[in-house]
């Protein structure tokens, strides 16, 4: 049996809208302060998609900007796998919309639906089908309108999420970026703590479902910052020893931005100084299961990735999910 192939980092790209929805227009929707919304989750803003944006032409653009850093054409994409919970249609696949939208001819696609944590669950399946030898070049796309399932009359949820893309383009030949490991995990008997109720197979959407703003997120904070605090800790203790790295080998950690409260508490957990952390949730707020990869090129654009690091991406969701990729700049 052959080896598996080497997997790295070939290419990345972001989008986010060019709307800003600041904490001071949402104290004049709701019941808050601006300064209790940045001291409780570290958001001052948020973006907001236009109306006529779906989260398929969020992601084109991410996926196309992330395509031109590779240096790559979309016809020699052998897979597109779209990491969201917004997307444009029950069916088909975002995936699919986005194979067409961008002219990927020679690509297969389907989406993955594990919200926060879909991007890292969508990194370790692409890289697993590079691995195995059935691609040679994977496109993920996580590309999230989440601002579309929020009741913007309920100041516990609709202050914390937000609209974006990212991007990322996989192949064995990459120079940057090699894949060390990746882990995942599941709890689903944490499942009420963080759903959108209806609109499923389980609770069709009727008149008394929309009444009742079944088809919105419903969050139980206190339980989901308390799994957040223990759960990212536990992730990337465990890929870094599948990496075989000791913890203190650990360079820079980029965490899903759910909470600065909960990075922080990564930040002490692991002895890093906030410096080796890579935080935008101030200007993006939670943005689902983008909020990995615009991290990630953000701390490409900033310098902070350099040769030799050993780099986190850690995210955790509802599911209950989670999951850590180790690599190694």
């Amino acid at each position: 049996m052959s080896s598996p192939r080497r997997v790295a980092l070939a290419g990345m790209g972001i989008y986010v809208p060019e709307r800003i929805m600041t904490n001071k227009e949402l104290e004049a929707r709701l019941d808050t302060t601006g300064e209790w919304i940045q001291s409780r989750t570290g958001i001052c803003e948020r973006r907001i998609a236009a109306p006529e944006q779906a989260a398929s032409d969020l992601g084109v653009i991410a996926a196309r900007r992330a395509l031109q850093d590779a240096g790559l054409a979309a016809e020699q994409i052998d897979l597109i796998i779209c990491a969201t919970a917004s997307g444009d249609t029950t069916f088909p696949s975002t995936a699919c919309l986005l194979q067409t939208q961008l002219g990927a001819t020679a690509a297969g696609a389907f989406d993955i639906s594990a919200v926060c944590s879909g991007f890292i669950y969508a990194y370790a399946a692409g890289a697993n089908m590079i691995a195995s030898g059935q691609a040679k070049r994977v496109l993920i796309v996580a590309a999230e309108k989440f601002t579309t399932l929020l009741d913007w009359e309920d100041r516990s949820t609709c202050v914390l999420m937000g609209d974006g893309a990212g991007a990322v383009v996989l192949t064995s030949d990459a120079k940057q970026g090699e894949l060390l490991s990746c882990s995942l995990g599941t709890d689903s008997g944490g499942i009420e703590n963080l759903i959108i109720p209806a609109g499923g197979s389980a609770r069709p959407t009727t008149h008394e479902t929309v009444d009742q703003k079944l088809h919105y997120m419903k969050m139980n904070g206190p339980e989901i910052y308390k799994f957040g605090v223990r759960i990212i800790g536990e992730s990337v203790s465990e890929a870094l020893k599948l990496a075989g790295l000791n913890e203190s080998q650990l360079d820079l950690l980029i965490p899903h931005q759910a909470n600065i409260r909960i990075i922080k508490s990564a930040a002490k957990r692991f002895n890093l100084t906030m410096d080796k952390i890579v935080v935008n949730i101030d200007r993006y707020s939670n943005t689902s299961a983008a909020s990995v990869p615009i991290a990630l090129a953000e701390a490409k654009e900033q310098g902070r990735l350099r040769p030799g690091m050993h780099v986190a991406m850690v995210a955790f969701g509802a599911g209950l999910t989670w999951g850590t990729v180790v690599l190694r700049w």
